[in-house]
């Protein structure tokens, strides 16, 4: 069994991902929102790259049961409903919805992981119960790649800490599964943070959400197994 740690989304060659086991993370905050929004009631999410694509997205399904929602620089986009703050998805504001958005970061690695199967969202919010599933795939499959959205094509220190916290919960009591170097790095940066909260804090993306008046968000995000389920990314809908 093997497991593939991708730093950013820029590390996958078409055709990387086919028919493999995958695990799309973007903590700050993508995969937050998008687990919040489906535990909250959401009817589904459908990624876009772009903000135009989102909006051409929109624009072909039933107009009053979509939502329009994303960020470019954190900030929520002019005329959508609802930015990218998993503090937004509450039941009353998304419930039987379905939600276009449209990230930074977190919606192109969704994209970019297309032909995944299956395609998992996670995040420190699922944890616990991505572990659970994450496992009963890697099982099956003998395969499984993990790929982090990264910051604006760089690295993303609270995607790798999170990638490599699941490498090392799927690795427990098993000999049998060998990583990448990436994978490697990733569950060595595990002993650098006592604490999700830790990881998550110092990072270069908490920074920009707290000069936007959103480091609440933050604390949400670092906040591990909220939420029992485990997003799967099918036919262009997460659900």
């Amino acid at each position: 069994m093997r497991i593939d740690v991708y730093f950013t989304p820029l590390g996958v060659a078409p055709g990387d991902l086919a028919g493999r086991g995958v695990v799309v993370i973007d903590v700050l905050r993508a995969t937050t929102t998008i687990v919040t929004a489906l535990a909250s009631g959401a009817k589904a999410v459908i990624p876009a790259a772009t903000p135009d694509e989102a909006v051409r997205l929109a624009a072909k399904l039933e107009k009053n049961g979509v939502l329009l929602a994303g960020e470019r620089r954190s900030v929520k986009i002019a005329g959508f409903a609802l930015g990218n703050s998993p503090r937004e998805m509450t039941p009353a504001a998304v419930a039987t919805k379905t939600i276009v958005l449209a990230t930074t970061n977190g919606t192109p690695a969704l994209v970019a992981a297309q032909g995944g199967d299956p395609v998992l969202v996670g995040a420190p919010a699922n944890f616990r119960a991505l572990v659970e599933r994450a496992r009963q795939v890697l099982g099956e499959r003998g395969d499984l790649a993990v790929v982090c959205a990264g910051r604006e094509k760089q690295f993303a220190i609270e995607d790798a800490y999170t990638a490599g916290r699941l490498v090392k919960a799927l690795r427990k009591g098993s000999r049998k599964v060998q990583v990448n170097d990436a994978g490697q790095a990733a569950t060595s940066l595990t002993a650098a943070f006592a604490s999700w909260t830790e990881a998550l804090a110092g990072s270069e993306a908490a920074r920009q959400l707290a000069e936007a008046d959103l480091a609440e968000d933050v604390a949400f995000a670092a906040r591990a197994d909220r939420f029992a389920v485990v997003p799967t990314y099918a036919d262009r809908r997460i659900t």
